[in-house]
């Protein structure tokens, strides 16, 4: 057995939660990989806007060989309207997250973002219909706070930029409720494989308007940049797949060490007491909220009618 397929299998064999930890942990590594060679590709003179094209563009040709061994027919769909919606909504989100990242010092744009799950909490809630308790409500509130305490309104500048990674976390959050809508009747390579599709062309509307000839090291740092993607993405879905949110959530945050201590190396940025204290809040209720929806979902599966659970009590 040669060395990559041996560790393979003793992957394979180590227990469901802690494959899914180490899943989650890979992901956050290639997240924080990805933002760098982002700001790397910067320096070498390309705006945002293009390297976010140049990003969907070899990720897609990175799923290529995928779709051409399943055939088109794993593009049957009968939403493709909502997939339109996904991929603009993410472009925007995109958009604002490449224009933060290069602009910012990562770790403050990591820890800001980290209110996806806050503002899916009260998208799920305001447009979904669904049922948020006081607990989550608090919780959201109190991440909310987190994102004061990183901004210091009032005792630190406020710029258009620092508010990027909150308005890219806004439209990343419904994204997440949209793919959760798609995921009822899609499978989930066909919605990532239709991002990429749909994302390419559309980023490429505002990567014209900036447009420079990319260099040859460019043009690998964005290669690398699609890679990073493609890899980060897959890692962070088996993750859920292999355990429950509530159980692989906390370890998304190991992006922020991550990503200090590659500014830190790369770019010589130093987070601020502050950045970890809110960054410390925000993933604390995110961690809670994951937690009782975890709790709800359960009490739901027990109570729902032809459940084992009832089954056994009648």
């Amino acid at each position: 057995m040669s060395p990559p397929s041996s560790l393979l299998a003793r992957g394979k064999a180590l227990p469901a939660p802690l494959q899914g930890a180490l899943l989650m942990i890979a992901a956050a590594f290639l997240f924080a990989v990805m933002n760098a060679a982002i700001k790397l590709a910067a320096a070498e003179g390309l705006h945002p806007f293009q390297i976010a094209f140049f990003r969907n563009a070899f990720a897609l040709s990175l799923m290529l060989p995928w779709l051409a061994r399943m055939g088109f027919g794993v593009l049957h769909t009968d939403r493709l309207k909502v997939h339109l919606w996904r991929a603009g909504i993410g472009l925007i989100a995109m958009l604002c997250w490449f224009t933060a990242v290069v602009r910012m010092p990562m770790a403050e744009a990591v820890a800001l973002n980290f209110t996806v799950p806050l503002f899916a909490t009260a998208g799920a809630a305001i447009f979904l219909g669904e049922t948020v308790r006081a607990r989550r409500w608090t919780a959201t509130i109190v991440g909310f706070l987190g994102v004061l305490i990183i901004l210091r309104p009032g005792f630190a500048e406020l710029t258009p930029v620092t508010s990027l990674p909150i308005i890219a976390a806004c439209f990343m959050a419904i994204t997440v409720l949209i793919v959760k809508s798609l995921s009822r009747t899609e499978e989930p390579m066909a919605v990532v494989l239709y991002m990429n599709l749909l994302l390419t062309p559309l980023s490429l509307v505002p990567a014209l308007f900036v447009w420079q000839t990319p260099s040859l090291r460019a043009l690998l740092l964005m290669a690398f940049v699609g890679a990073c993607a493609v890899l980060a993405h897959i890692a962070f879905t088996r993750s859920f797949a292999r355990a429950d949110a509530s159980a692989v959530l906390p370890f998304d945050y190991a992006r922020l060490p991550f990503v200090a201590a590659i500014g830190f190396f790369l770019f010589g940025d130093v987070p601020d007491l502050w950045t970890w204290v809110g960054a410390a809040v925000i993933a604390a209720s995110a961690v809670y909220i994951a937690h009782r929806e975890s709790r709800v979902a359960k009490v739901r599966q027990t109570h729902r009618p032809g459940s084992e659970a009832v089954k056994a009590k009648t």
